[in-house]
């Protein structure tokens, strides 16, 4: 298979027709916006022309078409924090991307998470991912890497503990009560999932397929 053939095989299976998107309206260029795969944070915003959206494609790292330099650019080519497709669409109008990645280090080069300091992500998916961390990582002194250490049966008794706390809260207590256990359960819920080597993201995927 041609590279060319491989390209059209993946902008296929993302849905995306290169041959409709408009690229005469910005001169054969197109904005592209890249958020994080996992928290929908806005990471930054490049440009690609046709050649830079195959390269994409074919290699799985978002590569831009760098105005200043007047050549292809792929993200992280100097400080290895490369940008891993995940999926890109366009828009109504054909002439913007938004390019879902997931990031390998900071994206900004003033070594931020975002070019956007204020760009707003998911809290609850970095809440998942910072889990994730700790379950990978094992800091000492840290609640979560001594729930991990604990073992899945006390963890799991710990989110039991906490469903009935949430439960009698919401009958019997203040609204800043059930709000404050319904926030313990779901912390210790996302503890369980992964100590079970699941995530935020399967539970959402399972939520989306039953609202089809």
């Amino acid at each position: 298979m041609t590279d060319t053939q491989a390209s059209a095989d993946i902008a296929s299976a993302a849905g995306l027709q290169i041959d409709r998107l408009d690229w005469n309206k910005g001169g054969g260029l197109l904005p592209a916006i890249v958020q994080d795969a996992a928290n929908l944070r806005v990471l930054m915003l490049g440009y690609m022309n046709r050649d830079a959206l195959q390269a994409t494609l074919q290699s799985g790292r978002v590569t831009f078409y760098s105005r200043g330099k007047q050549r292809l650019w792929t993200k992280g080519e100097s400080s290895g924090h490369f940008l891993e497709l995940v999926a890109i669409q366009a828009d109504c109008d054909a002439d913007t991307l938004l390019v879902l990645a997931n990031p390998l280090g900071n994206t900004c080069h003033l070594d931020r998470p975002s070019c956007f300091p204020e760009a707003a992500g998911d809290f609850l998916f970095e809440l998942d991912a910072l889990i994730a961390g700790r379950e990978r990582e094992r800091p000492q002194g840290s609640y979560t890497t001594r729930l991990f250490e604990s073992g899945v049966r006390r963890i799991a008794q710990k989110v039991g503990e906490e469903g009935v706390e949430t439960a009698l809260a919401g009958v019997a207590q203040e609204d800043e009560d059930l709000l404050g256990e319904s926030a313990d359960l779901i912390y210790h819920l996302l503890v369980l999932l992964r100590s079970r080597g699941l995530s935020l993201h399967d539970v959402v995927s399972l939520l989306k397929m039953r609202h089809r």
